[in-house]
């Protein structure tokens, strides 16, 4: 069975079509902390949970950019850290033919969104393999938090 190639296609221009290609996906980092085990497991633990999420971007090459999506999950009870993940999830992708103006959405809303759920999926497997009950991180809207940047409001947190 032949496999066929598939490509992407993101923002068109008057001259012709543009494409957005996912070249790799992949974990840049990815950190966890259980700072007081084992007395935290021997408690009831209802933790809060505050999470930060960051993205930035570069180019490596006359078409291809990094987008690495940064996220941190700190977990306390009282005043104890139950845990701590930060995880970077990164994406090399090809961007041909778009216009200047539209470069920011691709790289800060639609990137990052493709990144997303692979972050998503790590933090949760280290946050069960770190002793802890299933964490179900709930979507993001990235073109919201670009909005939000642009007018110089971020925070940083969405939980």
């Amino acid at each position: 069975m032949a496999k066929k190639k598939v490509k992407t296609k993101a923002v068109a221009e008057e001259s012709g079509t543009t494409q957005l290609k996912i070249e790799k996906i992949y974990l840049k980092d990815m950190s966890f902390e259980v700072p007081n085990s084992p007395k935290i497991f021997t408690a009831k633990v209802d933790p809060e949970v505050k999470f930060n999420i960051a993205t930035k971007h570069k180019q490596i090459g006359p078409e291809n950019f990094e987008v690495v999506l940064s996220t941190t999950l700190q977990a306390t009870h009282d005043e104890d850290v139950a845990f701590l993940a930060e995880v970077q999830q990164a994406g090399i992708f090809t961007i041909k033919g778009v216009p200047e103006n539209a470069m920011d959405q691709l790289l800060d809303v639609y990137c990052p969104g493709v990144l997303y759920p692979y972050a998503r999926e790590a933090i949760s497997e280290i946050v069960q393999k770190g002793g802890f009950p299933q964490l179900l991180l709930q979507p993001v809207n990235f073109e919201a938090l670009n909005r939000a940047k642009e007018a110089g409001t971020e925070s940083g947190d969405t939980a």
